[in-house]
């Protein structure tokens, strides 16, 4: 019996250290930032061409299986604007504040409320073919609490997070995404809709890893999982903004 448990404990070693291999094996970082460069905009493209947006503003897969989405467009047939960090950003059509909701300006410094479904995506060459490997969650109130997230340090760190902090974590740009700040000021903020209110999706922001973390160090969203040279996505609705107070606001 002791044989028996042995033989198996060995083979199952031997599988785990082949997966192992295996997940090495899948991303090699090029040396050359410029070619991770490459791979984040041909995975982009390729994602965009792969979803649509439903009735809602989710991204969502096409289905190699199911026609009903035959006839939703791609996320790459929509209108989207790509800025000069290469962030792509899509405004959702019939989803953006209107007079009625007196839409606010969100500005450098604001308080950001969010309906929000944030991924980091790792682009890589497999065997020629250049696409998202890997995906990291990040924030999803959308299909977890369902309550709008407050304040993300993405957009904006407070004073506070930084002094407390030491070394490179006082860093503004340890913990900002450069890409979605620039973006996401593209957009108008509804004038602080209550939490419950049902989310209409206004739009999806695309952020190549060059726009967000690149390299560098960054504050850890996922404690699991390092976001060196991830590109990230933001599927989200803003709630409201409002002005941080001048004490907690250091450039």
């Amino acid at each position: 019996m002791k044989k028996i448990f042995l033989y198996i404990l060995a083979g199952s070693l031997c599988f785990s250290a082949c997966k192992k291999d295996d997940e090495i094996e899948t991303y090699k970082e090029p040396e050359d930032i410029t070619v991770q460069n490459s791979y984040d905009d041909q995975a982009i493209k390729k994602f965009m061409s792969e979803n649509y947006l439903d009735a809602q503003g989710n991204i969502k897969a096409f289905s190699t299986t199911d026609t009903s989405d035959d006839n939703e467009k791609k996320l790459i047939d929509m209108p989207y604007e790509t800025l000069p960090s290469g962030t792509i950003y899509i405004m959702r059509e019939g989803a953006q504040p209107t007079a009625t909701d007196e839409p606010q300006t969100i500005g450098n410094y604001d308080i950001l409320t969010l309906m929000v479904r944030a991924n980091a995506y790792l682009a890589g060459n497999t065997d020629g073919n250049v696409s998202f490997i890997s995906s990291i969650a990040i924030n999803n109130t959308i299909n977890g609490s369902a309550l709008p997230l407050v304040d993300p340090m993405y957009y904006y760190v407070k004073k506070s997070t930084r002094l407390a902090a030491t070394g490179v974590a006082q860093q503004r740009s340890y913990y900002e995404v450069e890409g979605f700040r620039e973006a996401i000021q593209k957009f108008k903020a509804f004038n602080n809709l209550p939490s419950a209110t049902p989310y209409n999706l206004q739009g999806v922001i695309i952020v190549p890893s060059r726009a967000a973390f690149a390299r560098d160090p960054h504050y850890p969203y996922n404690s699991q999982y390092s976001l060196r040279n991830c590109s990230m996505v933001f599927n989200f609705q803003v709630y409201g903004t409002k002005a941080r107070s001048a004490d907690e606001i250091l450039d």
